[in-house]
């Protein structure tokens, strides 16, 4: 078994968990910036309206390019931010292959600069 089918089962994927609501967030943004719709938060984050239906239809997380543009126009931080939509995890699991480098090929410019 896979660990995407234990998230599923167990639910630890963020989308799954009974809390979460990104049109709690969404709502608080809009209230905040004393903004009236989705559009105009849309205008206010420098996304396109879509992306914003996207994440109230839970077909899009709440990236954290989008997390942290949030944070910037509202001011809240970035935790306040994770409340809001329900994220109360303590921490966050990035996986050390993101961080590796990619191996250069043989012959290449890198590699000449590895000798």
């Amino acid at each position: 078994m896979d660990n995407t089918d234990n998230n599923k089962r167990t639910g630890t994927r963020l989308a799954d968990q009974v809390n979460y609501d990104p049109n709690n967030l969404l709502d608080a943004l809009i209230e905040k910036l004393n903004l009236k719709n989705d559009a105009a938060l849309s205008r206010a984050l420098e996304v396109a309206p879509p992306v914003i239906s996207k994440i109230r239809h839970r077909r899009l997380p709440v990236g954290a390019s989008l997390l942290i543009r949030m944070h910037e126009v509202s001011d809240l931080s970035i935790k306040e931010l994770r409340i809001l939509m329900g994220d109360r995890r303590d921490k966050f699991r990035i996986s050390d292959k993101q961080f590796k480098p990619k191996d250069a090929p043989a012959g290449s410019a890198g590699a000449e600069l590895m000798e």
